[in-house]
């Protein structure tokens, strides 16, 4: 690390559900069960009539392999066209389940669809009968905003309905085709026999914008929260050809439709949207009771509304049968919108700049305001908007555990000088710092890109002086997750000092990676002139990782001149450069130790007894890199005060206690004359981001998606993007 103009060093990152719907009686005003269903077209009375037939015949079980037999199903994939205005369309769409929120569930239901869809993709161009499904979803979302507010929930239930199937069906369309062929299953409608050619274009362009008008006009309730994660969950399956290809996508249809088409003028109302999705944390609605109570107790997966209406899609839907049990091992997510809103904000906001057109989603991450910014000065930048700041860092606070609210902490922190400002201003730091520092801790347990992204936040922080001031001002109490070491009372900064030295001690016996040395070193020497009143559990571990750091350069040397000296006639000159590569390295962080050391020791010494203690304890380790010439500049001031002290403690008598050797340091720090000390650069370090970040994080936000979608399975087999042991 070179040192830039200012004194700053520049740290690079290197790369190494759904719910049912709420109980549909609750319409405007009491109406009962049939009202619900008049004036709503073929789906009234006659619904009603197959429900109350099958209320008395009971519910027939059926597994995911009935799909394929499914009539409605194989009319809808079949050769005959089904107009739009055909009473079929109602009846394929009622149907009340609750979407599969973890992936096993997922998988199963991926498998069963996969030989429906292969047969519509080769029906399709003659039929056209995805596109009138589409229209269908259409026609039903242009009520969606009036039927939330007089709380009918019959149009909300069945746009739901259509738009699950839809992204099922373009989840398998996408792995089999395509962005342009694509674009024609949607263009294919009703025509001669033999005629293959789309009549009209533009249908995905509309699905798109629609989606997106859905999730930033529809308000979030109880009955909304299911057709609201449908949206969410399909533009994010719309936008999963990344994950089919190793390179990464700078252009193409989905991607020209966010960025440049019809969907550019609600770019900040979506970022907006999807960020106070992931604030307001709200669980899925409870599993409420439904217009027709299903017979079986065997919950699964799906199950129907009623024989005949739910032959639309399914009949009573289980997977595994009526006695299936839910793998304990497969966590349900309690807060899928909020998930998949944040993977979705994530996967925007790191879509590649086009030649003409700067990605406007980041745009709009990376300068949106306080809703207590009163400042009259426009914004500079398009897409900017208000949002309120102390709701966003009480949820980034409580959500760290998650990969993905840490790389939005990091996006914010990095790239909008607004959130970044507001976070540095707060009084109740610990809040956010004990959350990175936890997910430090437990390193063993997390991926290598969450701790990335931990350290570097540190490291972000850490270039504020009075952040690194005040963190030593604030006193922790009884930290339960830190276990070498009971600790009923510390400072944030010294338990912050503890937490890094550990990950770097863990990372010498285990990762081994120069670049994580590099930022957690980076974020010590950040913070070490403003050390104060280090706890002296911090103090030792600072000399003690000197000391392992001294036995590795030590032993590594030993090694170097071992293979110098090898038996005569052996040719040992080709592990030469590897030992001498070990040792290059070790003594850089040797050096960078040294220095946070005497950082600390030249700017508050008097503030920190406990480290001169340590020193002066461990004096011995410091004597061979006395002479050593890539270490004598720095050793001076070392030796300046472990002189200093030591005759100051011969002076006071044999014997002493440590109560006493204390107060010979506090009063020997008062008294030693600052000059005797040599200046050097203040030690800085900042974070910069690789030319190309996106070689980073566009897989990484799409290995999180693959990881922590709700509802979503991709088979292993199809991804290119990342290789499936990453991370």
């Amino acid at each position: 690390m070179r040192p830039q103009g200012g004194g700053e060093t520049p740290v690079r990152l290197m790369i190494l559900s759904g719910a049912p719907m709420s109980q549909m009686t609750q319409n405007c005003g009491q109406r009962d069960r049939s009202e619900n269903f008049k004036g709503s077209g073929p789906v009234g009375d006659e619904a009603l009539r197959w429900a109350e037939q099958d209320q008395e015949m009971g519910a027939n079980i059926s597994q995911v392999s009935d799909l394929s037999e499914n009539q409605s199903l194989r009319t809808l994939i079949g050769t005959e066209s089904v107009s739009e205005n055909d009473p079929f369309w109602n009846q394929l769409i009622s149907f009340t389940f609750t979407s599969p929120t973890n992936s096993g569930d997922s998988k199963l239901l991926e498998e069963a669809v996969i030989p429906l869809a292969k047969i519509f993709i080769e029906n399709n161009p003659r039929t056209g009968n995805f596109g009138a499904l589409v229209r269908v979803f259409l026609g039903r979302t242009k009520e969606l905003k009036i039927s939330t507010e007089c709380q009918d929930q019959l149009f909300i239930w069945q746009a739901h309905n259509a738009l699950f199937m839809i992204r099922c069906l373009l989840k398998v369309f996408i792995r089999e085709m395509s962005e342009d062929d694509l674009q024609l299953q949607f263009s294919y409608q009703e025509r001669a026999p033999g005629s293959c050619e789309p009549v009209t274009e533009g249908l995905l362009e509309e699905v798109i914008c629609n989606l997106v008008h859905l999730i930033v006009e529809v308000p979030l309730l109880d009955i909304t929260y299911s057709v609201l994660f449908e949206a969410v969950t399909s533009l994010l399956v719309l936008l999963s050809y990344q994950l089919l290809h190793k390179e990464i996508l700078r252009e193409g249809l989905v991607y020209k439709y966010l960025m440049q088409g019809r969907c550019l003028d609600l770019t900040s109302r979506l970022v907006k949207t999807l960020l106070y999705n992931f604030i307001r944390q709200e669980k899925c609605p409870p599993p409420v009771t439904h217009i027709f109570e299903p017979q079986s107790e065997g919950g699964g997966l799906l199950y129907g509304l009623a024989s005949g209406v739910a032959s639309g899609l399914w009949t009573v839907f289980t997977l595994g049968g009526a006695g299936s049990k839910p793998n304990p091992d497969q966590e349900q997510n309690p807060l899928p919108l909020s998930n998949q809103s944040l993977l979705l904000l994530l996967v925007l906001a790191n879509l590649t700049d086009g030649p003409d057109c700067p990605n406007p989603y980041r745009q709009a991450v990376t300068s949106f305001k306080n809703t207590q910014d009163t400042s009259s000065i426009p914004s500079p930048h398009p897409h900017t908007f208000q949002i309120n700041f102390n709701s966003l860092y009480t949820a980034l606070c409580d959500q760290q555990r998650s990969d993905q609210a840490t790389l939005l902490l990091y996006t914010l922190l990095h790239q909008n000088t607004n959130v970044r400002t507001y976070v540095l201003s707060r009084t109740d730091m610990e809040n956010l710092v004990m959350p990175i520092l936890e997910i430090l801790y437990h390193v063993e347990d997390r991926n290598s890109h969450h701790v990335y992204m931990a350290l570097i936040i540190l490291l972000i922080l850490t270039e504020d002086d009075t952040f690194n001031r005040s963190i030593h001002e604030v006193i922790l109490k009884n930290i339960t997750w830190y276990t070498e070491r009971c600790l009923t009372e510390i400072s944030l900064g010294s338990l912050l000092i503890l937490v890094v030295i550990r990950t770097i001690q863990f990372n010498m016996t285990r990762t081994r990676d120069k670049y994580l040395h590099t930022n957690c070193l980076a974020a010590l020497a950040n913070m070490s002139a403003q050390f104060r009143c280090l706890h002296q559990y911090a103090a030792q571990r600072i000399i003690s990782l000197f000391a392992l750091l001294s036995k590795k350069h030590n032993k590594v040397l030993e090694q170097a001149t071992q293979s110098l000296r090898g038996p005569l006639g052996s040719d040992n000159s080709a592990a030469l450069p590897d030992y001498a590569q070990d040792l290059n390295v070790i003594e850089e962080v040797i050096r960078m130790m040294l220095e946070i050391i005497n950082s600390c020791l030249a700017n508050s010494l008097h503030h920190n007894p406990n480290l001169v203690y340590a020193l002066l304890y461990k004096r011995e380790l410091f004597e061979q890199f006395r002479s050593h010439p890539s270490f004598q500049d720095i050793m001076q001031n070392l030796d300046t005060v472990i002189g200093f002290f030591s005759t100051r403690l011969e002076q006071a008598g044999t014997d002493l206690s440590v109560e006493r050797v204390q107060e010979v340091i506090k009063k020997g720090a008062v008294a030693l004359p600052k000059d005797r000390l040599k200046k050097f650069p203040e030690l800085k370090f900042k974070y910069v981001e690789e030319d190309q970040p996106e070689d980073f994080f566009v897989p990484y936000v799409w290995s999180l998606v693959f990881n922590s979608g709700v509802g979503l399975h991709w088979s292993p087999q199809g991804i290119e993007l990342f290789s499936m042991d990453s991370g």
